[in-house]
């Protein structure tokens, strides 16, 4: 887990989550939670559809975005 380096301020999404704050700025963008059409909490999309898609049975929001953040920067490298 991601340990956060406590300042007098709030992290940005940017500082903490690099790639998913970029791939939100233009790439795609991310859902969160579960329905009843979806099994994964988190998932990436673009205008071609699903990109990324956490586990079903992902244990915290924190693992499931650590996960998104190391699956956006390998997508957003392979496809620049």
């Amino acid at each position: 887990m991601r340990k956060i380096k406590r300042k007098s301020r709030s992290a940005t999404l940017k500082e903490i989550y690099p790639a998913i704050a970029e791939y939100v700025s233009g790439w795609g963008w991310i859902e969160v939670g579960r329905d009843e059409m979806n099994r994964s909490f988190v998932r990436a999309l673009d205008d071609g559809g699903l990109v990324w898609e956490s586990p079903s049975k992902t244990r915290s929001a924190d693992m499931a975005f650590e996960a998104l953040e190391a699956a956006l920067k390998k997508i957003m490298t392979q496809n620049a």
